[in-house]
């Protein structure tokens, strides 16, 4: 297993032969609160990591024992000035869009605390894992702002809009037993197993096809909010893009010969 860090609250570890990344938040003192530098460090491994052809699907985790992220840094944010709170904004965004458009599968581990912007971090991955510890929530309005790292547009995308409108109006915490009933977290599992579980399905979707992976993640992406008939030439223009690479011809090989497919990658 290799390791590259990025600043000083970023760690990339590549699992295996390279193909899961696992991208963990390590700002342990603050529980991981996302301050400026934390965001930078946060936009500069998903740049990288969208460009390294050998990732397949990434693990977005937590170092910290109780908490996967408790959003942004509030006391940095305290000591802006309106000037550098505008300033401070493309910052705090590249973040979240960096998660939102890795090119790949995106799987968040989740326990502990996972508010504000440490759950829109999570609702930026296309599946969460929690263990039983996981409390989530968006409560930007109880500090007089709203949620600005995708919450208003991801929520109700993953529960409904007046489900969504429910927690991000009231505030609320949710506990991970509900949070699962709702569909705020996908997989639920064991008291300290989030993690593991979400590097074991980071490596089954890694065994499949690189091309087919990022092609099924762009129609899925590019298809929300379509109608059917918009969204079907959307999966078209997705499946041409695969049908006559090198990955789907050693797929239908591999397939016919009963053997572990060896992806091209192209």
């Amino acid at each position: 297993m290799s390791e590259e860090r990025f600043g000083e609250f970023v760690l990339v570890r590549q699992h295996g032969d390279g193909h899961v990344a696992e991208l963990a938040l390590d700002r342990p003192k603050a529980m991981n609160a996302v301050s400026s530098e934390m965001a930078r460090s946060i936009g500069a491994a998903c740049t990288a990591l969208g460009e390294d052809r050998d990732v397949r699907v990434v693990v977005l985790t937590s170092t910290h024992e109780r908490a996967f992220c408790v959003g942004a840094d509030l006391k940095e944010r305290n000591s802006f000035s309106d000037a550098e709170l505008v300033r401070q904004r493309p910052v705090a965004r590249g973040a979240y869009t960096g998660v939102l458009e890795l090119p790949v599968p995106t799987v968040a581990a989740v326990h502990g605390f996972a508010l504000g912007g440490g759950f829109e971090l999570a609702l930026a991955c296309d599946v969460i894992v929690a263990d039983r510890t996981a409390v989530v929530g968006l409560p930007e309005v109880s500090v007089g702002v709203i949620p600005g790292g995708g919450g208003t547009q991801l929520l109700p995308r993953r529960v409904g809009a007046g489900r969504a409108a429910e927690l991000i109006f009231s505030a609320r915490r949710v506990e991970a037993a509900e949070a699962r009933e709702l569909g705020l977290v996908d997989v639920l599992v064991d008291e300290g197993r989030d993690r593991e579980e979400a590097l074991a399905l980071g490596e089954r979707i890694g065994a499949n096809s690189p091309v087919g992976l990022r092609a099924a993640k762009r129609a899925l992406r590019l298809g929300q909010g379509l109608d059917l008939r918009a969204g079907l030439e959307v999966e078209d223009a997705a499946w041409r893009a695969v049908a006559f690479s090198g990955d789907r011809a050693e797929g239908v090989a591999a397939f016919n010969e009963k053997r572990k497919p060896q992806w091209p990658g192209e």
